[in-house]
């Protein structure tokens, strides 16, 4: 698979609820943090202002645009900023999966869309990777989308038999073709693993690296798939993707170990020989340098990891790693 289908493909989305809002007059609702939940709309009528935590600017959403909140991060819809918010308690959730919350009595605004719940003690490192917002508002961009979108509020609208499961899997279409229209138009100057699986350098390298993560890779190696000296490679990667290459190598490897300890019986010693460790010790090392648990601790735990040495920097930006190897 591609870097962006891996990393989806771990947070393996779930605990879809689909729904709608109706909002009529002024309005402005704060949503708090999501805890672990990705959230996916698309504006039908109307518009809004989106304000998201960490970011500095507001987002003025208007009809046929669409919106992905990947980070879990609180925000807050509003048609008028200057309005102080209500909580979203007092309206979500809405009273069945597929309803349509209304606000005032609606029909000024209308927005579907989902939300996707994820799980895992890698989880939150995973949506780390992905920017807080990522806003659709190009008209030829917005058409990729637009056959979902409306077949969503159809589905919303005019509920019929199997409703619920087909407006979950629109959905799950609008989050994955969102986040590639980003990774598509990618900014020259932008910051960020998702700048940096859409470089035309450092993608090629990232994507090796994901197709074979066992291989010993050397920065060497991985220059050459971006056609670029080892020195100019390391700099770019760096300031890209926030972590030196070799450094991505081995965090990527543990959040495939992290999935494989959650989600197979295979021992550890099965583990770290499938990603390229013929030391068992020198695996669990790396394991809880960047899980902050060693790999039994790790089965063990039922919450997801708050804290350790894999960070994230707070912002729309840049992620980074702490720097130990």
């Amino acid at each position: 698979m591609d870097p962006l289908s891996d990393v989806l493909s771990l947070l393996k989305p779930r605990s879809y609820v689909s729904s709608g809002v109706d909002a009529g007059g002024t309005w402005s609702i704060q949503f708090p943090d999501q805890n672990k939940l990705i959230k996916c709309y698309a504006v039908v009528t109307g518009e809004c202002w989106l304000v998201v935590d960490g970011v500095p600017d507001a987002a003025h959403l208007k009809q046929g645009d669409c919106f992905v909140l990947p980070s879990g991060r609180p925000f807050r819809l509003a048609s008028d900023l200057a309005l102080a918010p209500e909580p979203s308690s007092n309206y979500f959730p809405p009273p069945r999966p597929g309803a349509v919350v209304k606000i005032n009595g609606g029909g000024d605004f209308f927005l579907v869309g989902s939300r996707f719940g994820v799980s895992g003690g890698h989880a939150g490192i995973l949506m780390g990777m992905l920017p807080p917002i990522v806003h659709i508002h190009n008209e030829s961009e917005q058409a990729a989308l637009r056959w979902s979108v409306e077949r969503m509020m159809l589905e919303l609208h005019a509920p019929q038999a199997g409703s619920s499961l087909i407006a979950q899997h629109l959905a799950h279409m609008m989050l994955i073709q969102a986040l590639r229209l980003h990774v598509a138009k990618g900014e020259a100057d932008g910051a960020g693993w998702l700048f940096g699986v859409a470089d035309k350098q450092l993608g090629p390298a990232i994507s090796a690296i994901h197709a074979d993560p066992a291989y010993r890779w050397t920065l060497q190696a991985l220059a050459g798939h971006a056609c670029m000296s080892r020195s100019a490679f390391a700099q770019k990667f760096k300031e890209t993707v926030g972590v030196a290459p070799m450094e991505y190598v081995t965090r990527w490897r543990m959040l495939l170990a992290g999935d494989k300890l959650e989600n197979s019986s295979d021992p550890v010693s099965v583990i770290s020989l499938s990603l390229g460790y013929e030391s068992e010790s020198a695996f669990s090392t790396a394991f809880k340098r960047v899980m902050g648990a060693s790999p039994r601790q790790y089965c063990r735990r039922t919450a997801p990891i708050s804290s350790g040495p894999a960070t994230f920097v707070k912002g729309a930006r840049q992620l980074q790693f702490d720097a130990r190897d």
